[in-house]
């Protein structure tokens, strides 16, 4: 069974979306509807913008959104997914792939999101870390009895952990992390605590979008990352989607659920091959590849 995936924040690359933008009259369009419907030139910044340019929170999450979903779009009836997963973000991808959101209301709320994140991260300075070569439980230990705001925020792979919160806890949690035989435990360069409880300001305003737009069910399951689980029904599609901003990115759950229900081949969509990267340390076996348009396919 064919699970594509879809790609979160820290995908993005300089020029991309341009091919696609020059090979195909269906991308071409679908990125100046997009230009429209943010009320800026994003494909200038991504087809033309440095790396700092695409850093910005309003262009980061809709630039990745845009090419992961119109690459989707121009595979046509090369697109056969058995089931979808999206990392953060790129659950909002998978949705308007399988046409759980129209393409105007996805990048809508994508772009509602970032800006929501941004708020939420200047409301109170805070961080993340990635904590390399420990259990899961020994981290959410160190998460629970440190002094201050930090959780365990992305379950990437085995032995990768990003955890999310106050900047004071997150350094606290980092120097006991190491005394607790990590291999690593690195300070990221990102504006603030993503998926963690002060992402809450973000959350209320998210929900209320969310709230007041149109889902449908998706044309085959999505594994969503708070629950990690195969989910249809657009109420608990939504549920999950507003959860997702304060709740942990549970990937390694969600792929070897995927596995245990038939997945074999995990196909990346968007720019990337760091999920492919992730799928392979979670289940060996697993045939791994990016999806690709082809001119004429």
């Amino acid at each position: 069974m064919k699970a594509y995936i879809f790609p979160g924040q820290g995908a993005q690359f300089p020029g991309m979306g341009l091919d696609l933008y020059e090979k195909s009259d269906l991308a071409k369009e679908l990125f100046e509807k997009a230009n429209d419907i943010l009320g800026f030139s994003i494909t200038d910044i991504m087809f033309e913008g440095s790396a700092e340019d695409l850093k910005q929170t309003k262009v980061t999450q809709p630039a990745i959104f845009l090419h992961s979903v119109i690459l989707a779009k121009t595979l046509g009836h090369n697109f056969k997914a058995d089931m979808v997963a999206g990392h953060s973000l790129g659950e909002f991808s998978a949705l308007v792939a399988t046409s759980g959101l129209n393409f105007e209301d996805g990048l809508k709320l994508v772009s509602q999101r970032a800006l929501a994140m941004q708020k939420a991260c200047e409301l109170q300075p805070s961080t993340m870390a990635a904590v390399l070569g420990l259990d899961d439980d020994i981290v959410e230990k160190v998460c629970a009895m440190t002094e201050g705001v930090v959780v365990a925020a992305n379950y990437n792979c085995p032995g990768q952990l990003v955890i999310s919160g106050e900047i004071d806890a997150v350094n606290k949690a980092c120097e006991t992390l190491k005394e607790e035989g990590a291999r690593r435990a690195l300070v990221l360069p990102v504006g603030g605590a993503f998926h963690s409880p002060l992402m809450e300001p973000a959350k209320e305003e998210l929900a209320n979008a969310i709230e007041n737009t149109s889902f449908n069910a998706p044309s085959c399951p999505i594994y969503q990352n708070v629950t990690a689980s195969a989910v249809t029904d657009e109420n608990e599609i939504k549920a999950n989607l507003i959860s997702q901003l304060t709740a942990p990115v549970r990937w390694t759950q969600s792929v070897q659920q995927m596995v245990e229900d038939g997945a074999t081949h995990f196909i990346e969509v968007g720019p990337g091959k760091v999920l492919q990267g992730l799928v392979k340390k979670i289940y060996r076996e697993a045939e791994v590849s990016s999806a690709v348009f082809e001119l004429n396919a």
